[in-house]
């Protein structure tokens, strides 16, 4: 589904991404992990064609969005929830569910509605919120919107970018049994995740990134037993 190749990414003089590539099959969960400033973020920020590419490629179903706008991306069936949540906090729940669908072209009240109720399956505690304001909700649930908000517009690929990051352990299980969820219902997941050991444990594949350079690749069941990456990321 997607195929990045040798892609280079610099910020001025510094170099982000030296020349990686890797791959998603179609209804994988794939895990990139790596310590901060590694260049996980600015990945998926340059599969939403979100920064400038020095070189490299980037395919998504055969057809190569190098140079593609972002918006036109989010049509094509690319998913990106950022770090940090990013909510609307003076909206309600549902109204920021609703900004979801602004990428799709002519959305009918049908659609919407359709897409609603999917949300509210799959993320039942949104639905009792769902006339409170966004910015009330507690940083669990906020995720939880801006993953629901990210599916509204019925993406083939999801995008994650750190879910986990300041919840607690418990609700942090919880997130991670939603992503299990959005891939049971036929989409494909590339993961961000400092939570080396939870993301491993539920990925099909994972990747691990190192100043810029893709330094190892296994199934998630592979990389939670190497001995380099328990002791540079699962704290062994």
């Amino acid at each position: 589904m997607l195929k990045i190749n040798k892609l280079r990414v610099n910020y001025g003089y510094v170099i982000a991404l030296r020349g990686i590539s890797f791959h998603v099959d179609e209804n994988e969960i794939v895990c990139l992990i790596g310590a901060n400033g590694a260049g996980k973020s600015t990945t998926l920020m340059s599969i939403s064609g979100l920064v400038d590419k020095a070189g490299g490629t980037i395919e998504f179903k055969g057809s190569d969005i190098t140079g593609t706008k972002p918006h036109e991306i989010v049509r094509m069936g690319i998913c990106h929830v950022p770090e940090g949540r990013q909510v609307f906090p003076s909206l309600s729940v549902e109204e920021n569910l609703r900004m979801g669908t602004i990428s799709v072209q002519k959305p009918t009240k049908q659609y919407i509605q359709q897409k609603l109720e999917e949300q509210y399956t799959l993320f039942p505690r949104l639905k009792e919120r769902r006339k409170q304001a966004g910015g009330t909700l507690s940083g669990g649930e906020q995720q939880m919107l801006a993953i629901a908000r990210g599916l509204m517009s019925d993406p083939e690929l999801v995008m994650l970018d750190e879910p986990s990051l300041g919840l607690a352990p418990i609700v942090v299980e919880e997130i991670f049994e939603l992503i299990q969820g959005i891939k049971r219902s036929g989409k494909t997941v590339l993961l961000i995740e400092q939570n080396a050991s939870m993301a491993l444990s539920i990925a099909d594949r994972g990747y691990v990134l190192e100043n810029g350079r893709m330094v190892l690749t296994g199934t998630g069941r592979e990389l939670l037993v190497n001995e380099d990456v328990k002791r540079a990321y699962l704290g062994d």
